[in-house]
């Protein structure tokens, strides 16, 4: 296993901010780590990359304690912290460059990251002359210097535009084949598009753990879009079984939420009968991972 997590558990004073969680991740998976703000990831990830120690349990990064073995730890890991320290006096070759000499690698790595991640265009450039989506590259490059077995992440896309978002998700996917990754991240899209598998984590305590589809096609939750022939009170709406909110998107056309196993949309139909309406449109909406993440922790 690169990452072994077991019973760790994390307080600050009265507030847990993990209560005694596990799990493992295997080479070469992307792992999706989500939760509210507050959940307790960024707790875990500084834990994992020695930044923080755990009150009990234990953690294994490549067979390394990051308790005991701190040292190790560190060289086997790349890690982009949510906000993401830079020297931004330094040139982006000289920051890499430093931080080359800190891991004794050859400077030749420096121009493989550099393109790797993006950066040549600004590449001439001080850091702090760097958009933050360039920030972001660099702190992804760092990371990435002295070619480490497992990539932790915490909210690495911050900042980037839709056109870099799919660049470096494409880099991450690249770089998960041969890599474990981690990354925690509040876009849903994002772990749709690079994710193998999910943790969900709420109030400091693991709520699902599963491969991506799975998570997204176990889930209750219905979304139908309906559209009535004529206006209909809210109220009436509410009296629907299993409906757990509603919302007017234009006119007579609403959404509706259900938590159900079976499919809701004969009860909408017979519901439209029993009040005088007709239906001119019935289309259930697709389960995504937003919809899963809503219903397991609200």
């Amino acid at each position: 296993m690169s990452i072994e997590v077991n019973n760790i558990s994390k307080s600050y004073g009265t507030q847990k901010a993990l209560n005694s969680i596990s799990f493992s991740i295997q080479k070469g998976e992307i792992v999706g780590f989500l939760g509210p703000n507050g959940a307790g990831k960024s707790t875990l990830m500084k834990i994992l990359t020695t930044y923080l120690l755990a009150d009990d349990g234990s953690a294994l990064v490549n067979s390394h304690d990051v308790m005991t073995n701190a040292k190790a730890v560190q060289r086997s890991i790349g890690y982009l912290p949510e906000h993401n320290p830079l020297y931004l006096d330094l040139y982006v070759r000289e920051y890499l460059a430093f931080n080359a000499d800190v891991y004794q690698v050859p400077k030749s790595r420096i121009e493989e990251v550099i393109q790797l991640t993006g950066l040549t265009p600004e590449s001439h450039k001080k850091i702090g002359q760097l958009s933050k989506g360039y920030r972001q590259r660099v702190g992804l490059a760092n990371a990435l210097l002295h070619n480490p077995d497992v990539l932790i992440l915490d909210e690495p896309t911050t900042g980037l535009d839709p056109n870099q978002l799919m660049e470096i998700r494409n880099v991450i996917k690249n770089v998960g084949k041969d890599k474990t990754v981690f990354l925690s991240t509040h876009i849903m899209q994002e772990v749709e598009a690079i994710c193998d598998r999910v943790i969900i984590i709420d109030k400091g305590q693991i709520v699902a753990d599963k491969k991506l589809d799975h998570l997204v096609s176990e889930n209750k939750e219905q979304v139908i879009e309906v559209e009535f022939d004529y206006q209909i009170e809210e109220q009436l709406l509410a009296r629907l079984e299993n409906i757990t909110s509603y919302r007017n998107i234009h006119d007579m056309t609403w959404e509706l939420t259900f938590v159900a196993e079976k499919d809701m949309r004969p009860a909408i139909f017979d519901f439209a009968n029993e009040n005088g309406l007709k239906t001119l449109q019935l289309n259930q909406k697709n389960k995504n991972l937003e919809a899963v993440f809503r219903e397991i922790t609200k």
